[in-house]
């Protein structure tokens, strides 16, 4: 009787899993310090932590190359970070002032950076995806073959706007990667009771793009599919879809108790499938460093992000002026609109 073939395992060298190994715990350690200055009343409005959700934009963003568009949600500070946007901009912005990538006026769900093809934090849940699919069309547009990384919940998985923006991508055969972050809790409702779909990647289906269910706990899993998905893209045939199983554990925000949930049931995902611990643990295996050597990446980790808080309490808050700047776009001149 003929059997089934079990799939590989992902494998990475060295120097990646450490950089993989990094590139997470920068994000944890980054996450856990915007937590404390939301305690202390330095970061106001509304604050949605990525703690638990590393690996996706990590091993994404190992599948991809200079160029590439990203664009999400509001649960975006660890897609700033793995973008290469400097932690001392992002938590600058985080707690208003000056020095932040939208000098202190849009906080934690309106950050940009052009430079590094980072388009946004959101705040309109499943608005960003039409935005995605716009900017995977100026790319083939221009020619380029550049794709676009599109992030969004569970939740917002079943906005119309989704669905308009699959059918769109696959008639336009769009460079873009539409990533569903399911971390099984929309705001404080399960998956379970918001669709009857087996899947939330098989709705491509009836539009014709091709998709796959991740394991977003699992880095090197995470970034298998990302190469798989981005060779798709750039072959010029399409959308693809990615629906990356994670999980959060903190609330949806930080003004969510989080009660719709047990403390059991946390705890077993911290324990047993914790995505650093995970990465860390292959990193032990096969002998790439030893505990103390990944104790110092820590400390070198901490002192980054102990170092991005101080330079934000230190830096002035925008002045009245910057009210009225980047507003609006600038008057075309008369000559150039002709």
């Amino acid at each position: 009787m003929a059997t089934r073939a079990r799939a590989k395992k992902p494998k990475a060298s060295k120097e990646d899993l450490l950089s993989y190994y990094r590139e997470m715990l920068q994000i944890r350690r980054f996450e856990e310090k915007a937590g404390q200055l939301y305690g202390m009343g330095l970061i106001g409005g509304f604050c949605h932590l990525y703690i638990g959700q590393e690996a996706v934009v990590v091993g994404l963003q190992a599948a991809a190359k200079e160029g590439d568009n990203v664009i999400t949600t509001y649960r975006d500070h660890g897609h700033m970070l793995a973008c290469g946007m400097d932690p001392k901009g992002v938590m600058a912005e985080l707690t208003g002032r000056i020095d932040g990538y939208s000098k202190g006026k849009g906080g934690s769900m309106h950050m940009f950076s052009k430079e590094k093809n980072f388009y946004g934090g959101h705040g309109i849940v499943g608005a960003n995806v039409p935005i995605g699919t716009g900017l995977a069309f100026a790319e083939k547009y221009k020619g380029t073959d550049h794709v676009t990384f599109t992030y969004f919940g569970d939740g917002a998985a079943n906005q119309g706007q989704v669905a308009e923006s699959y059918n769109m991508a696959e008639l336009w055969e769009l460079p873009v990667i539409y990533v569903i972050e399911n971390n099984q809790y929309a705001m404080g409702t399960s998956v379970k009771r918001a669709t009857k779909s087996p899947g939330f990647w098989e709705r491509g289906k009836a539009y014709g793009i091709e998709g796959e269910e991740v394991d977003g706990m699992d880095v090197l899993a995470v970034r298998a599919a990302g190469e798989k998905a981005v060779k798709h893209c750039r072959d010029g045939k399409g959308p693809y879809i990615l629906e990356v199983m994670t999980y959060r554990y903190r609330g949806h925000s930080m003004s969510d108790p989080a009660k719709y949930r047990t403390r059991e049931e946390v705890q077993k995902m911290r324990e047993e499938r914790d995505p650093i611990e995970g990465c860390r643990k292959v990193i032990l295996d096969e002998g790439h460093a030893t505990e103390d050597e990944l104790k110092a990446i820590d400390k070198e980790i901490k002192d980054i992000i102990n170092e991005a808080a101080e330079f934000a309490k230190d830096s002035p808050e925008p002045p009245e002026e910057e009210l009225w700047t980047d507003v609006y776009a600038e008057e075309m001149p008369q000559e150039a609109a002709v």
